[in-house]
C-alpha cells in the first residue's frame, strides 16, 4: 500500500471572470520510506499541491490517498482528524505557537497525534535533543535562528511518529551550512515507511530525495 498517493489532481481558481488552472492531472504515489522533491518556478502549482496533499484543500477533480484512507473530499472533520493523526507538516515559518516554548510546541503536537488516534516513536524531548535543540528547548519562537526554526519545525511535524511528513521550503531561511544541517536531520528522522514530499527551489533539497517531481504551468514535465 502507498502511504501517500495522487490520482488526477486538478484545481482551478477565478481570478475576475477567468477561470485559471492551477494543477491539470497530477498523480504519482510514493513507495513506503520513499522522499519526493517537488520543483518548480513560482506560480507553477506547487503551493498549491502540497495543500492538497495536506488535506487544506480539495482538488476540483481526482483525490489524495493516505495510508489507504481517502483524504479528498471529505468532511471538514474528517479531513482533519486524518491530517492530525497521519500527517506531518512543516513550514516555512516552522508552525510553530509564539507564545509556546520549543519543546511545549513538539510536546502539543504529540498530545494531538495522540488523541486523533496517531502517537509513537520518538518522545518530543527526544525529537528536541535528538535535532540538537536542547539548549533552545524552552526558548520562544521569536528568538531563534533560521536554523533552529527549521529544526523546530521539524520537531513538531514529527512528533507522534506521522506517515507522511510534507514540508513546504524548509531550508529557505537558512545558510547554506544549515541546510545541510537540517536536510540530515529531516532524512534521518523521517518517516521510515512513510512518505515525504519536499516543496523546494534548492538543486542540493533535492539531490537528497529519492525523487524530483517538476511542474511546470500546473502540469508535471518530464
Amino acid at each position: 500500500m502507498s502511504p501517500l498517493a495522487a490520482y488526477g489532481l486538478h484545481r482551478f481558481y477565478r481570478r475576475g471572470g477567468i477561470e485559471v488552472a492551477a494543477l491539470l492531472d497530477i498523480g504519482f504515489a510514493c513507495v513506503p520510506g520513499e522522499s519526493v522533491a517537488v520543483m518548480g518556478p513560482s506560480g507553477s502549482g506547487k503551493s498549491t499541491l502540497l495543500a492538497l496533499l495536506a488535506g487544506l484543500d480539495d482538488p476540483d477533480g481526482g483525490q489524495v490517498v493516505v495510508a489507504g484512507e481517502l483524504l479528498s473530499h471529505a468532511s471538514p472533520a474528517a479531513s482533519a482528524r486524518l491530517r492530525a493523526r497521519r500527517i506531518g507538516v512543516l513550514t516555512q515559518a516552522g508552525g510553530l505557537l509564539g507564545h509556546l516554548s520549543v519543546l511545549q510546541n513538539a510536546e502539543l503536537a504529540g498530545v494531538l497525534r495522540r488523541r486523533a488516534g496517531g502517537g509513537g516513536g520518538p518522545s518530543a524531548r527526544e525529537l528536541v535533543d535528538l535535532l540538537g535543540l536542547r539548549a533552545v528547548a524552552q526558548a520562544r519562537p521569536a528568538t531563534l535562528s533560521g536554523g533552529e526554526t527549521a529544526r523546530a519545525g521539524l520537531a513538531v511535524a514529527l512528533s507522534g511518529n506521522p506517515d507522511v511528513l510534507l514540508a513546504d521550503e524548509p531550508t529557505a531561511e537558512v545558510s547554506s551550512s544549515e541546510e545541510t544541517d537540517v536536510l540530515r536531520l529531516l532524512h534521518a528522522l523521517r518517516p521510515a515507511h512513510g512518505a515525504t514530499v519536499v516543496v523546494t527551489h534548492s538543486e542540493a533539497v533535492a539531490r537528497s530525495c529519492d525523487r524530483v517531481l517538476r511542474l511546470r504551468d500546473g502540469r508535471l514535465v518530464a
